[in-house]
Parts: C-alpha cells; sequence; structure tokens
C-alpha cells in the first residue's frame, strides 16, 4: 500500500519516468540519478525518488556520484529526506553487489604471480577504504589461496605491521607462500620509506 501523499514516479510526465525510459531504451539510457531511483521506487511527502537520489549522490562531501555510495553509513544516508531503515539499507546493499561484482569479473583472470593480476582484484574494493589496510593471501603449495585475512589496518608508520602476526595467520592456514596487498588512500600510489622498510622487513622474516 502507497504512503499517502509520498511521490511517486507517476507524478512525473511519462517521458520523464525511470521504468519506462528503461523499458523503452535500456539502462544505460537512465543516468545516475534516474538507476538509483528506479532501487528507490517511491519519495515521500512531494518528494519524488528522483529527486531523492539525487540527494544522495551529492551526500559524500569529497566523493559526488555513484562511487560516493561507497563511503555512506546507514546514519549518513537517513540524513537524506525520506530515507529511513529499509531505504538505506536498500542503498547499502547496492554498494557491496558493485564490489562483489567486480571482484568477481577479476576473479576469473586472477594470477597470483602477476602483481597487476592481484591489484585488479582487490582494486575495487581498496580503493574505497578511507584507512590504510594490508590484506594478506595464504598459497598452497600450487599457488591456490587457501583463504586471506586482513592483518594490519592504519597508517604503518602510527602502528608498524608486524611480522610475527603475518606468519602467524599464514602458519595457522598451513601456507607455504603469502601475497601481501596494501592500499593508499591518498591516491598516491608511489611506497612510503615505512613502506619499503616493512616490505623489506617481512622479506627476511619469510
Amino acid at each position: 500500500m502507497k504512503e499517502k501523499n509520498s511521490a511517486t514516479m507517476k507524478s512525473l510526465p511519462e517521458s520523464e519516468r525511470p521504468y519506462e525510459k528503461c523499458l523503452r531504451y535500456g539502462p544505460a539510457y537512465l543516468s545516475d540519478a534516474e538507476l538509483l531511483a528506479v532501487i528507490l521506487r517511491t519519495g515521500s511527502y512531494g518528494y519524488t525518488a528522483l529527486q531523492m537520489a539525487a540527494d544522495i549522490l551529492r551526500l559524500c562531501p569529497y566523493q559526488e556520484g555513484l562511487t560516493g555510495i561507497l563511503h555512506l553509513s546507514a546514519q549518513d544516508l537517513r540524513s537524506v529526506t525520506g530515507i529511513g531503515d529499509v531505504k538505506a539499507v536498500q542503498v547499502l546493499c547496492i554498494g557491496e553487489l558493485s564490489r562483489r561484482i567486480a571482484r568477481m569479473e577479476s576473479g576469473r583472470t586472477l594470477c597470483f604471480e602477476d602483481p597487476s593480476s592481484v591489484a585488479a582484484y582487490y582494486m575495487e574494493e581498496l580503493r574505497h577504504e578511507e584507512q590504510e589496510t594490508v590484506r594478506c593471501m595464504m598459497l598452497d603449495t600450487r599457488g591456490r589461496m587457501l583463504g586471506e585475512t586482513e592483518v594490519h589496518r592504519g597508517t604503518v608508520s602510527n602502528a608498524p605491521l608486524s611480522a610475527r602476526e603475518v606468519f602467524l595467520r599464514a602458519l595457522s592456514y598451513h601456507a607455504v607462500s603469502i601475497v601481501l596487498v596494501h592500499n593508499h588512500p591518498s591516491g598516491n600510489p608511489a611506497p612510503s620509506e615505512e613502506d619499503i622498510a616493512v616490505t623489506r622487513q617481512l622479506m627476511r622474516a619469510g
């Protein structure tokens, strides 16, 4: 049952309704706001789902647009008019779906002997992290992944990565080799002096 006085897509001219545009031309024809509005379905109190979607896309102060969704919490989303728990969960799930789809696609060509392949596998997930994090992948004798785990969060200089912790985790999986991945939230991929020092320490420990 529709909420009384809520604004729906039917309040828009037919030529501007995302549903009709999608059926007629395909989803690629829709704008980012229109795609999101289709998921939200209804607005509230004279506020259409399209307006609501546009406000969500402007919500992240440093990353507007669809990628900004990946930086939003449920509390952030509820600050938008008409967004309650249900709509907040819907939007959060869109972000998680995009991460998983990207990871599955890159996983088809994942090769642990190729650094660029490993980077592509983690790119969509780690590029939106707001803190530095180090992931460890544990491999068996055939180079297949036994498991993965986060072994560090925060800047390397503030809380040095423990080689002991890394290899204890690896041994718990009976791994014979490991691969470590580290992100830079600043967007600058160049390794810092601390990154290089910790990498050498880990190599010696290995």
